[in-house]
């Protein structure tokens, strides 16, 4: 495999990292997240007019035609600024799915002005008893005419509070486990019956847990086929999980790059502790445990791209390895900082949340590893 960036992904990497560290001190990030939006509107305008929304959209969708590998090199510079802008959920999660699976119309009415930065997109999948089986759903929407009634329940809606229009997945037949019989429908947020609880994630993000009471929305509004949503919707949290598994590598990078230099200059006995071998060989570990991270992550993604038969395969090991390698740098970090490590103040104690939620997102350690052994 070549992993060597062409030009225009080089371009792309250098500008958002410029961005993230001209533009994105640790100060803003905390005065966006504590705002009660979240993030910031004028970063999101700005995401758009650089491109950076349609990058990964292809060109017959009104996008740049780019790949995971784009959203790749966006989603680590992030990472290392603890970006809290939508850009996965809306871009990634929603965006992708519209821009592989929508109509002429749906790409129209929704995923281009999802791209000019005017519309914000969430995709609810997850369900209190479903754990991270996308097949267990028990929300059901049933066929009323030229509509749809969905009634039912959703979890843990990154973006949701923000989103104009949501994706939710439904069951239109079968039983509650059966992977056929799922169907994906674009709901307005506003619309009757879509109640909203919005709260604020350990992370500092934003999320929505969704009920839903006869809520009607038009056959139009089915992507794809219907009770076929299954295979969408699994290739979608496929990308996703690239995305944020990248995400974390840029914020293992920080994490063990921040606590080498804190030993430098924190003094124990008279010395700085970062001489006393013990802790060095800590910051080893740290440092080999962030480069198995960022190597599986070039290798999954180039899989993914070239559609290999395994790449779903080397995506799961992929997140099993990112949730062990985000508790262990975190974990470090923290404890090499010593008490201040937790504090709000200081950064480190941010990074460490962040990576724990990662490690949970799409699916946990032990979710992986079976899955990965099954595979």
């Amino acid at each position: 495999m070549d992993f060597t960036f062409n030009e225009e992904q080089s371009l792309i990497q250098d500008q958002v990292d410029q961005f993230v560290q001209k533009e994105y001190d640790w100060e803003t990030r905390q005065a966006l997240s504590n705002s009660d939006l979240g993030f910031g509107e004028d970063n999101w305008k700005k995401f758009a007019d650089l491109g950076w929304l349609g990058i990964c959209v292809s060109e017959d969708s009104g996008g740049f035609g780019g790949s995971s590998i784009e959203s790749m090199l966006i989603m680590e510079a992030f990472g290392k600024g603890l970006v809290v802008e939508p850009f996965l959920e809306t871009v990634i999660m929603s965006g992708g799915l519209i821009d592989d699976h929508g109509s002429d119309e749906q790409k129209s009415s929704v995923l281009e002005p999802a791209i000019s930065g005017e519309m914000h997109l969430a995709l609810a999948y997850a369900e209190p008893q479903s754990r991270f089986n996308l097949s267990d759903v028990v929300t059901e929407a049933k066929s009323d005419g030229d509509s749809f009634i969905l009634n039912g329940y959703k979890s843990v809606v990154m973006n949701g509070p923000s989103a104009d229009k949501i994706i939710i997945s439904a069951r239109t037949s079968g039983a509650q486990l059966d992977e056929s019989g799922i169907s994906l429908f674009i709901v307005d947020a506003n619309s009757d019956g879509l109640n909203k609880t919005n709260y604020k994630t350990v992370d500092g993000r934003r999320a929505s847990d969704l009920t839903l009471e006869n809520v009607s929305v038009s056959k139009s509004s089915l992507i794809g086929d219907q009770d076929k949503g299954f295979a969408i919707l699994d290739s979608a949290i496929d990308k996703a999980i690239l995305a944020i598994s990248a995400e974390a590598v840029g914020a293992m990078e920080v994490l063990y790059k921040t606590t080498v230099e804190y030993t430098k200059t924190r003094e124990q006995f008279g010395t700085a502790i970062g001489k006393f071998q013990v802790l060095q060989h800590r910051m080893v570990d740290m440092f080999m445990e962030y480069e198995q991270c960022k190597s599986l992550l070039y290798m999954a993604t180039m899989k993914h791209e070239e559609g290999a038969e395994d790449a779903k395969k080397a995506i799961s090991g992929l997140k099993y390895q990112v949730g062990k390698a985000g508790k262990f740098i975190g974990q470090q970090a923290v404890q090499l900082h010593g008490g201040m490590g937790v504090t709000d103040e200081l950064n480190v104690g941010h990074y460490f949340k962040r990576l724990t939620t990662v490690g949970t997102i799409f699916g946990n350690t032990d979710y992986h590893l079976k899955k990965y052994t099954s595979l």
